[in-house]
């Protein structure tokens, strides 16, 4: 018994997708394969789709949002009946292909194996009614080809026959006259419009010699490349747009293009499987009656845009940053004024980010009750969007509601994420709007994107406000008032954006002419950071009143955060003061050295013979040193962040603190703690910053 060839293979697989095509009467066809992780699905095939799509969508992971993703990764049916379905649920895909379709997608599987996906399109309307027919007809071609692919991957066979997918012309699967391309091309010369095929490349197939004309072209320079390049003059992305539309939705689109000689040409595209019929005509030069919706608003978000947009989307931690980009994106294309997000708490509503908006529009706004809609509202549905041409039609719906900075059009966009609505956005215009088709398409799948962007906005926000909240529970809210010390505190936390630090500090009044001051770094930026923070403050609070020294208490304290087995180091820096002997003893856990300074005298960097950071070594052993403090002296006690930049050395930073820490008499202590947080470095820091600065002054 023979074994077929790969080639055998992968001709009996495009006849099964060819025939899955004709016998549902779908317009495209796309059959996927998992390659040899079974986390990657690879375009092998595909027919009645454009090449730059294909190629587009060649390499999806298993894991992504995409329908026939789900399908494989689920083992079911995904089905979308038009272009509101696939914009609610794959927001991402109908961005990137804003056209009026259909789409059933299936995996393909034998043998109790899922070996790939197939993917069928139809154009919107009743012909795309899934009916059990079709999918008898589906599930038999996917069975067969799982039980072609199944034995080619048992014995070893690449997965996939090639990096780019291969599209089919259906038409050599059919016998057909070798003089009907003659016969066609000269009953096609005796109209006086012209006419041109191109295929699923946007390649030239055949012109007639009208259209050649028009276009002022040689046929045979011509036949074989894509138009756009044989004629730089339609290398425009919204002809391409056009040509896209009518493959993808199967529905006749038009377009007009200036020739370079100055005339106006009319394109229209009537799509085939593979390709489109174009016919040229030329434009009158009366005027032309008012161009359509499709017309006035060519453009939509396009291929790039949209995944520069969706990845810029995924790395949005703020509700500001999700608005400021729908800002930069969208709003150029879709020409509104104005965007904003909006949520509610306890039944008021909240702006959470806004652009555009009068800030006294803002404030009018906020904390004002949530605005219902009119319970006769013609076809309002809370969890869908809904488009306002004018404020009337708006009030229709709102009637309580309040108009911001006279604007006359809006689109509302819920913003539901994990089967929970967490707030609205808003695209609002100065004037009356009516929406397209197209826009209102594009504002849906937009509307999926923005709330999965300001779910993780919303939530990184709820567990920064908690560990932030935390944190500040923590550090101390006042300091003592101890005779013969003056003090001043600062803590900057991390650029917004940044997880929560564990940086601490604190001062603790032992007796009448005692004191102890405490600085700390925790590892890390998160709740768990912060928590172990505040068993460090309260582990060198218990140890420090009880009467033991800077060593003793720093030991004590290791040994405790090594028994509670945390994996998360500390930093430390723990020194006792005796105010009425102007004495500190002090002893480091791996903390940077604290500074001495007088004024009129040279920074000094104390050597401080630095232990091991606190939760590494159980039995570690820390030296107290003793130091003399002479009156109107300041300890400065900093953490890392102040200090630490890429690629610079941590002794030379510290060296250029002490040169530049120079006090004079009489500076406020917060001016000084002030200055050092404003001279750390760039605005955007990537670790939070405690300072805690001490003024030895005469003891009463």
């Amino acid at each position: 018994m023979s074994i077929p060839s790969a080639a055998d293979e992968s001709s009996r697989l495009d006849e099964l997708l060819i025939g899955a095509v004709f016998d549902t009467q779908a317009h495209v066809g796309v059959m996927y394969v998992l390659d040899d992780s079974r986390q990657v699905l690879h375009m092998e095939t595909a027919m009645g789709l454009p090449a730059t799509v294909a190629r587009a969508w060649a390499r999806l992971r298993t894991s992504d949002p995409m329908p026939v993703s789900v399908a494989v990764r689920e083992q079911r049916l995904v089905w979308l009946c038009d272009r509101e379905a696939l914009a609610r649920e794959y927001p991402s895909m109908a961005l990137a292909l804003p056209y009026h379709f259909a789409l059933a997608a299936f995996p393909i599987h034998s043998g109790g194996t899922v070996w790939g996906g197939f993917i069928l399109m139809w154009p919107t309307g009743r012909a795309s009614e899934l009916t059990s027919r079709r999918i008898d007809v589906i599930n038999d071609a996917c069975a067969r080809m799982g039980d072609l692919l199944r034995p080619a991957r048992e014995r070893g066979r690449p997965s996939t026959s090639g990096l780019q997918p291969r599209v089919l012309d259906p038409h050599p699967a059919h016998s057909i006259d070798p003089h009907s391309e003659l016969i066609a091309l000269e009953l096609f010369n005796r109209l006086p419009e012209g006419y041109c095929c191109l295929d699923a490349q946007g390649r030239v197939t055949l012109m007639t010699a009208p259209a050649a004309e028009l276009l002022a072209v040689n046929p045979p320079e011509v036949v074989g490349k894509r138009l756009c390049k044989a004629m730089p003059w339609l290398d425009d992305p919204v002809y391409e747009d056009r040509y896209r539309a009518a493959i993808v939705s199967h529905q006749a689109t038009r377009f007009i293009a200036g020739h370079p000689d100055g005339r106006k040409l009319s394109f229209q595209c009537y799509p085939g499987i593979p390709g489109v019929t174009m016919r040229v005509t030329p434009v009158a030069s009366t005027p032309e009656a008012p161009p359509s919706d499709a017309e006035r608003h060519p453009r939509t978000i396009g291929l790039h845009e949209m995944l520069h947009l969706a990845v810029s989307l995924a790395r949005a931690v703020t509700a500001q940053d999700v608005v400021d980009l729908v800002a930069d994106f969208v709003m150029p294309v879709c020409e509104a004024q104005a965007v904003a997000i909006l949520s509610w708490e306890s039944g008021r509503m909240r702006v959470a980010a806004s652009r555009g908006y009068s800030r006294q529009g803002i404030e009018r706004f906020n904390g004002r009750p949530v605005v219902q809609a009119a319970p006769s509202a013609p076809g309002y549905e809370r969890d869908k969007p809904s488009f306002y041409a004018t404020w009337e039609e708006f009030r229709e719906t709102f009637p309580d509601a309040h108009r911001i900075d006279d604007m006359g059009a809006w689109a509302l966009l819920p913003l539901v994420a994990s089967g929970q609505s967490i707030g609205t956005c808003v695209l609002a215009y100065d004037r009356p709007h009516r929406f397209s088709d197209s826009e209102r398409a594009m504002f849906t799948a937009l509307g999926g994107l923005i709330a999965q962007a300001f779910e993780r906005a919303w939530l990184y926000d709820k567990k920064h406000r908690l560990a932030e909240s935390l944190q500040e529970s923590l550090l101390p809210r006042e300091l003592p008032q101890i005779p013969g010390l003056d003090l001043a505190a600062r803590y900057v936390p991390a650029t917004p954006g940044m997880d929560i630090g564990g940086d601490f500090y604190d001062l603790i009044h032992l007796g009448d002419t005692m004191a102890a001051a405490v600085i700390g770094d925790v590892q890390g930026h998160d709740m768990t950071a912060a928590a172990l923070m505040g068993q460090v403050r309260t582990a060198i609070h218990a140890h420090a009143t009880a009467g033991a020294t800077p060593g003793e208490v720093l030991t004590h304290t290791n040994r405790l955060l090594a028994e509670l087995a945390s994996d998360r180091f500390t930093s430390c820096l723990y020194l006792s003061l005796d105010l009425e002997q102007r004495l500190t003893c002090l002893a480091s856990a791996g903390h940077p050295p604290p500074l001495l300074a007088r004024p009129g005298h040279p920074t000094r960097i104390i050597d401080t013979s630095p232990g091991l950071l606190l939760g590494i070594d159980p039995d570690a052993h820390y030296t107290t040193t003793q130091v003399a403090l002479p009156a109107g002296s300041i300890l400065t006690l900093y953490t890392d962040g102040l200090i630490e930049q890429p690629g610079h050395d941590l002794g030379t930073a510290i060296a250029d603190l002490a040169r530049r820490f120079t006090p004079s008499h009489g500076r406020p202590l917060r001016d000084l703690a002030q200055s050092l947080i404003e001279r750390s470095g760039p605005d955007q820091r990537i670790d939070d910053i405690a300072v805690l600065l001490l003024r030895i002054t005469p003891f009463h």
